[in-house]
């Protein structure tokens, strides 16, 4: 039992890997699934979470938090579905929702960029060139996403337990070693992941009701008791109290919500 994690760059075959890793492991695959998901939910458009998870922030981004708010329909969308456990998620943003969670094997497939330049040549039918301009397109907005979301280049080792060049290796050998990799005992889910898990997935869906009015808010959970903090003014914290405690009780596994209010600075 166990979930993993595949964040793949542009043209590096991860896809496939994720695949056939999934088959020879018995585990569910997904990946657009989680849009999907998300955008019927939430009755967002999916092609606006995909820009959220795929193109760097806009000035409008900054001001109105509207890739914060698809970000966190995604991030609530995507640990609902690992709750099953034996899932193997590839795409964007599955190493950022998970970093907090043990036992997860977070990997990262890449490739030199002439072998990436070589795949969009043929895929794409283009010059090397033209395809070294959508190379370089791609890896700048991912970096500006995720830098401006989370702080952290995706491309960052610290992310990741095992980063593999597929430049470098087979189809079939990245596999055969994910599987081997998989198989440890340190990346089994256990009860302590589970509980993490469902704590998680309260906090998400949580902040994902309120991300609308409160972007800024912090929401945390632990033991079916919710903790949202934020800066107001004290005078109003009794009554955001109420409304987060109305709002977020009839989540499934809350028992307590409590309110903490942080001054603003004078």
């Amino acid at each position: 039992m166990g979930i993993i994690t595949i964040s793949r760059g542009s043209y590096s075959r991860g896809k496939e890997i994720a695949e056939k890793l999934s088959q020879k492991l018995g585990y569910e695959c997904i990946s657009r699934e989680i849009l999907l998901k998300a955008s019927k939910d939430f009755n967002v458009p999916e092609v606006k979470l995909l820009g959220a998870i795929q193109d760097a922030p806009s000035i409008f981004d900054r001001l109105k938090h509207g890739k914060k708010k698809y970000i966190a329909f995604i991030r609530k969308a995507f640990l609902e579905s690992i709750q099953r456990d034996n899932v193997i998620y590839h795409g964007l943003a599955g190493q950022f929702f998970t970093r907090e969670l043990p036992n997860i094997l977070k990997v990262r497939i890449t490739a030199d960029i002439n072998f990436r330049i070589k795949v969009v040549m043929n895929r794409e039918n283009v010059s090397e060139e033209k395809a070294r301009q959508i190379l370089n397109k791609i890896d700048e907005q991912r970096s500006k996403w995720s830098m401006f979301l989370y702080g952290i280049d995706t491309k960052a080792p610290e992310l990741y337990d095992i980063i593999l060049h597929i430049d470098n290796l087979r189809v079939d050998d990245t596999v055969e070693i994910l599987y081997n990799f998989a198989r440890r005992t340190c990346f089994k889910t256990t009860i302590e992941t589970q509980k993490k898990l469902k704590d998680m997935l309260i906090a998400a869906t949580a902040y994902s009701l309120i991300v609308n009015k409160f972007p800024e808010a912090n929401v945390k959970s632990k033991d079916g008791v919710v903790l949202v903090s934020l800066e107001s003014s004290l005078a109003v914290e009794k009554k955001l109290s109420q409304d987060f405690a109305k709002l977020l009780k009839n989540i499934d596994g809350v028992k307590e919500v409590k309110t903490f209010v942080i001054p603003f600075e004078t």
